[in-house]
């Protein structure tokens, strides 16, 4: 089974990412374009874990998740090295290469989440009722386990509970095995044991997609019934911050709760518009964009770093290509948030024009 739906939701995620992560100037950018300091939740912390999601759901769908396992370590192993890859370039340091990252993370979930697919497929009568059972206790358990060590096992001179930046158990673990290799000095925002409740969020995504499996003969019930799930989750997640914050960075049992279920919500109202009453012509855009969501990806990074490194002179002094393009074309152009704005929407277009031709000719880098 193919829901366009997916593809157009996958889009519109690497999209939103691509605009999020290539503002002309990070000092001008509008609020919802910029991660929540810390506690809470704003649309670009949204972005990441849609996207787990929408792994969980593409497992389900794909014949590749039941085939040998090969394929499966394949594309992990391959997404792992690009992410790091990416991480090292254009310097290659050894002795400050980032370990963890955003593909990193999506590779261990896929890996986690398709392995916990594939070894929980029954065969014989109520075989997705009980396959979704399993995996819903064992989110359940990633969950509340991750709750538990978060606010029960104290870091070493500190106090259990404490969810501050440097005081929390997982900026901890990340610091004991792996100091010099992270985003930020003292913690990463995908380390390791937050990594945890994300393979639950991609968990949520293949529940997400054996409901869908289920319910083709009745898409309308169906669809209702997701969006009932997904408001579910938000409350409970909403209630479960009260005392274990909605919080990206540390990737919150809650947070896997209230971003799960909106994308449940919103990936419920595209499978209705598009794929139940057929509004189709618009999607071809977000397809081109989801149908190759790593190459994206890492044509993006690859861009924007490379525009970095380039120097052009100026003066006395020079600056990166980045800045002169920005500085001469974007802000002459419009007030501060807006020139950073289309910056990055420019950034967007360039990389759909790739993205276009390598659509037309059928190329398709899914690793």
């Amino acid at each position: 089974m193919r829901l366009l739906a997916l593809d157009v939701f996958r889009g519109f995620t690497m999209a939103s990412m691509v605009i999020v992560n290539n503002p002309g100037d990070w000092g001008n950018v509008y609020a919802p374009l910029l991660h929540a300091e810390w506690n809470g939740l704003t649309f670009t912390d949204l972005i990441f874990p849609f996207f787990l999601f929408i792994v969980g759901v593409s497992i389900t769908l794909s014949h590749r998740s039941l085939g040998p396992w090969g394929p499966i370590f394949r594309r992990a192993a391959i997404i792992v090295a690009l992410g790091w890859f990416l991480g090292g370039y254009p310097r290659f340091d050894v002795t400050r290469w980032r370990i963890p990252g955003v593909l990193q993370r999506i590779a261990v979930c896929y890996l986690a989440a398709a392995v916990i697919y594939k070894l929980t497929a029954f065969a014989g009568p109520r075989r997705v009722a009980r396959q979704a059972a399993v995996v819903s206790a064992i989110v359940a358990v990633l969950l509340l386990g991750y709750w538990g060590a978060m606010m029960l096992i104290p870091v070493p001179g500190g106090q259990a509970g404490d969810l501050s930046v440097e005081g929390n158990l997982a900026a901890y673990v990340d610091r004991t095995l792996m100091l010099g290799h992270m985003w930020k000095p003292t913690w990463d925002p995908e380390g390791l044991l937050s990594t945890f409740p994300a393979i639950g969020t991609t968990l949520l995504g293949v529940l997400t997609g054996l409901w869908l499996s289920v319910s083709t003969k009745k898409p309308a019930r169906g669809v209702a019934a997701l969006v009932a799930a997904g408001l579910i989750a938000v409350t409970l997640g909403m209630v479960w911050n009260r005392v274990f914050p909605v919080n990206k960075n540390l990737w919150t049992s809650s947070y896997v709760l209230v971003t799960a279920g909106r994308a449940a919500i919103y990936l419920s109202v595209l499978i209705w518009f598009i794929d139940v009453r057929g509004w189709r012509r618009w999607t071809k855009p977000l397809v081109i964009l989801g149908t190759n969501a790593i190459t994206l990806f890492v044509l993006s990074g690859l861009f924007v770093k490379t525009l970095i490194l380039i120097k052009v002179p100026r003066g006395d002094a020079s600056v990166s290509l980045a800045r002169f393009i920005y500085e001469a074309l974007y802000v002459p152009l419009a007030a501060p948030k807006n020139a950073s704005l289309a910056y990055a929407l420019t950034h967007l277009v360039l990389l759909f024009f790739v993205l276009a031709w390598m659509y037309r000719r059928r190329i398709f880098l899914r690793v």
